[in-house]
């Protein structure tokens, strides 16, 4: 009987945060039900092949491996190139589609970063500050236009930013458009919700990945600061989370079937990528996280859901630690319930939207300090004095 190994990942929005990434691997038999691969049940790989690069160092460059995801939502590949002086160019390409197969405009960011030192809020990243000198959009489509348009007009830009786009019947394929020049007066990058502010944090790693029968192959990835969910804060937010990390063009993970059209592309030769498998919706058995997550308000998890077909249940795990590379734990939160059906988005095409009730939940404090700060909670709020102990495991 034939048999493969299947790994699926999927993403979801939550309420108020950015897309989260979930993996499950399964052995799959022709006939057969899936039985999950006991590695894969394990949220965080060999933590000692992980070795952060202090300071980072960012020449070269960098490249989105798959279709990125944010919240409102978009959909979008980078490339991101940093020079010895100090310089960048950027490229951000937006796409109509969850797949990014329907390029709709470009973005080419052009600044120059520099890396102050340590942060003193996000454990192992970096703080920088940055200044860009240019930003220009080039449009693929009439549609793309007219969407830019009728979204700087729904916001309080200035007259001037929306002459700086042409009329519908003037768009020319190719022509770039400057929203922001150090030449020039006025910023219209803020009435589209832009920012590079992802620039401030920083953090460069490097990891081995097993090769079958050869030897481990270099991985260098980039961890830059995460994207505010509300596109009117994005211009005064500060991360202290990061997005899904960039990969180095030279030392990617294989295989990588987005790397090289990413790499070789431009803003006026947007990245098209190989269509995706379409899966059905099938939640049923064990998902776990790729690896040590970073959230906003310096939050370092692994998650671990289980989803059971019969009545719909499910129950997740929060492992919550105090150092990126989620060594350290701090405490557990287990939550269990059930969850709705589900009906295909309005506004994602191919998502489907859920709905999930909790109907329990508790904490595992996991070491001394955070069994300490709940036994000084006010009466109450998370229980009295001495009502907490550290879990022995």
């Amino acid at each position: 009987m034939a048999k493969r190994w299947l790994c699926v990942r999927f993403w979801c929005f939550l309420q108020g945060s950015q897309p989260c990434f979930v993996y499950a691997c399964a052995e799959d038999s022709e006939g057969s039900h899936l039985r999950w691969e006991p590695s894969c049940q394990q949220p965080v790989p060999d933590s000692k092949s992980i070795m952060a690069v202090l300071p980072p160092r960012l020449d070269g460059p960098w490249i989105s491996t798959s279709c990125e995801v944010r919240p409102g939502p978009e959909f979008l590949t980078r490339s991101y190139t940093f020079y010895p002086n100090r310089l960048f160019r950027a490229y951000q390409f937006y796409y109509g589609d969850p797949s990014c197969r329907q390029p709709a405009h470009s973005l080419v960011i052009k600044g120059k970063v520099r890396l102050r030192g340590a942060s003193w809020i996000t454990r192992g990243a970096t703080e920088a500050d940055y200044h860009l000198h240019k930003v220009g959009i080039v449009f693929h489509s009439r549609h793309a236009l007219l969407d830019v348009t009728r979204r700087l007009n729904q916001t309080q830009a200035s007259q001037d930013c929306v002459g700086r786009l042409p009329p519908v019947w003037a768009w020319l394929p190719g022509a770039l458009y400057e929203l922001l020049s150090i030449r020039t007066q006025g910023d219209c990058i803020a009435a589209l919700g832009f920012s590079m502010h992802e620039l401030s944090l920083v953090r460069v790693q490097r990891r081995l990945q097993a090769q079958p029968l050869a030897t481990p192959q270099l991985v260098e990835e980039l961890y830059l600061g995460d994207i505010h969910t509300d596109w009117a804060e994005r211009q005064h937010y500060r991360p202290t989370g990061y997005q899904h990390p960039l990969q180095s063009a030279l030392h990617h993970a294989r295989p990588c079937p987005a790397c090289g059209l990413v790499a070789r592309a431009d803003e006026h030769h947007p990245p098209v990528l190989p269509p995706a498998r379409a899966l059905p919706l099938r939640l049923g058995g064990r998902w776990v996280s790729a690896g040590c997550e970073a959230r906003p308000a310096v939050l370092f998890l692994t998650r671990l859901f289980a989803f059971h077909g019969h009545g719909r249940s499910w129950e997740g795990y929060y492992r919550h630690f105090s150092d990126p590379a989620c060594r350290q734990p701090t405490f557990t939160v287990f939550a269990a319930g059930r969850y709705s059906r589900g009906a295909p988005s309005a506004r994602v095409r191919g998502a489907t939207e859920l709905v999930f009730e909790v109907t329990r939940a508790h904490v595992t404090p996991m070491d001394q300090v955070t069994t300490a700060m709940l036994n000084s909670s006010a009466p109450g709020s998370c229980g009295g004095p001495g009502a907490w102990s550290l879990d022995p495991a």
